[in-house]
């Protein structure tokens, strides 16, 4: 069964969130009170109309309710606990400045934790049943690729691996390989079939094509009510994750996206690096820098922390704090294996990564971040620049005490050039893959490595 349903998806997912809202407040009113009969009878009925209109008010706002027809779970539940942590925002901040205390906190918490399993609980059965019934043939698209090269194939493969998406791919228009398998003509044979046959969108190699064809394709899709689509040239872009930007009624390509440009994908990173680095401080180091200090004094002479300009955000120099490792000296090159400027407590923190402990400062201070790429000393960058390609691409986010590259393994002395590009290349994957949960994954890792022990450190 053919046919456009996306018309129909969002009421569903509209629909869904309210009854998720009613339910999420009804539950969390009896765990609170114990006495659902009297909900309707209280100043939660209030509450439950507000916190319709803000969930609508924050879902518009993030765009939560614009649906294609390929999309990822994960993309999904990201985008519905950022309305999550919007809404949440906009109810304790309603909440606060009118000074509106008929709902208790326990309540509000109940709310907010069904509410969040509800709705992306919801929208997953939602995708799965499209998938099923597409599986089934129902809700079709049926395209067709103009120009059989690499990546017409490779788009051909991708419709046959996810039938779920409902995409029934046709056939190839190409000039080059009239009677190859799931050729239907040349370019010139396009018109008719399209004639002939239904068809909902065209994806077309423009590389492949003369411009006077791809005009004509153009012209005769806009006609009839299809869809055309453009396949990029492989290798034209380096496989970077493209954005497209309208300033004013010009579309204009950018060519690499990264997730923490988004406002509210910054605002929850920097929330959870000042909440991280405020326990850290307040329950961790406030007690544990005064025994370091008295080991550092007692095996050496020196000060206890040592500062070293680092390039940070936008290649913003700061100063980043560590422990003192090494005897007080004049040299400016990285400590290696076995160098003889490291002290015996020194060897011991650095081992532990003890060491890194006071950028937890630098987090709380804003010139870091609890996870990012490490920065390095700016003598360093310099090097680096001329053995890895887009180095400095890195610094389009905020340096982290820990990293992506770190916990998979290029730490510590990384020297030769093939541990340089790998460890660029996991910064960039990172800065251009950042989710939160893969921000507690290499949290994760990072202290069971601690624990561990790792054959890099020295």
């Amino acid at each position: 069964m053919p046919g456009l349903y996306n018309k129909y998806i969002k009421p569903l997912h509209a629909s869904g969130d309210a009854a998720s809202i009613i339910l999420s407040s009804i539950v969390a009113f009896h765990l609170t009170d114990g006495l659902t009969v009297d909900y309707f009878s209280s100043h939660h009925l209030e509450f439950l109309l507000f916190s319709l209109l803000a969930w609508y008010i924050c879902t518009y706002l993030l765009g939560t309710y614009k649906f294609y027809r390929i999309v990822q779970i994960k993309k999904v539940a990201v985008d519905l606990l950022k309305a999550m942590l919007l809404y949440l925002l906009l109810i304790e901040a309603i909440t606060s400045i009118f000074a509106i205390n008929i709902l208790p906190h326990k309540f509000l918490l109940y709310h907010y934790a069904i509410l969040a399993g509800c709705v992306i609980f919801y929208r997953l059965i939602v995708i799965l049943v499209l998938h099923y019934f597409r599986k089934k043939g129902y809700n079709k698209r049926f395209v067709i690729i103009v120009g059989m090269g690499k990546a017409g194939q490779e788009l051909k493969k991708f419709f046959y691996q996810h039938p779920g998406y409902g995409y029934h791919f046709m056939g190839y228009f190409d000039d080059k390989s009239v009677g190859e398998p799931d050729v239907l003509g040349t370019i010139d044979d396009l018109e008719g079939y399209l004639e002939n046959h239904h068809i909902d969108d065209i994806y077309c190699s423009s590389f492949e094509l003369s411009r006077n064809q791809v005009i004509r394709i153009m012209n005769y899709a806009d006609d009839h009510l299809i869809r055309m689509k453009f396949l990029p040239e492989p290798g034209a872009f380096h496989q970077n994750r493209l954005k497209i930007d309208f300033y004013d009624m010009l579309p204009v390509l950018v060519s690499r996206s990264i997730p923490l440009d988004d406002t509210v994908n910054k605002a929850l990173k920097r929330a959870f690096d000042i909440l991280f680095s405020s326990l850290v401080i307040v329950f961790f180091l406030s007690w544990f820098v005064p025994i370091i200090a008295i080991l550092i004094k007692i095996d050496s002479k020196g000060p206890v922390f040592y500062g070293q300009e680092r390039s940070g955000i936008n290649y913003k120099t700061f100063r980043c704090w560590k422990f003192r490792s090494m005897h007080v000296n004049s040299e400016s090159q990285l400590a290696k294996r076995g160098d003889s400027r490291i002290t015996r407590m020194g060897a011991f923190i650095r081992k532990t990564s003890l060491d890194e402990l006071p950028q937890f400062f630098n987090v709380f201070m804003g010139h870091m971040s609890i996870v990012g790429p490490r920065p390095h000393p700016l003598f360093v960058n310099e090097e680096y620049a001329l053995v890895a390609e887009k180095y400095m691409v890195r610094h389009f986010i905020k340096p982290g005490i820990t990293g992506l590259s770190q916990v998979r393994g290029y730490r510590g002395d990384t020297s030769s050039d093939y541990q340089i590009r790998g460890r660029v290349k996991l910064d960039i994957f990172y800065l251009e893959n950042w989710t939160f949960f893969l921000d507690l994954k290499i949290i994760f890792y990072t202290v069971y490595n601690m624990v561990r022990g790792e054959d890099n450190a020295f």
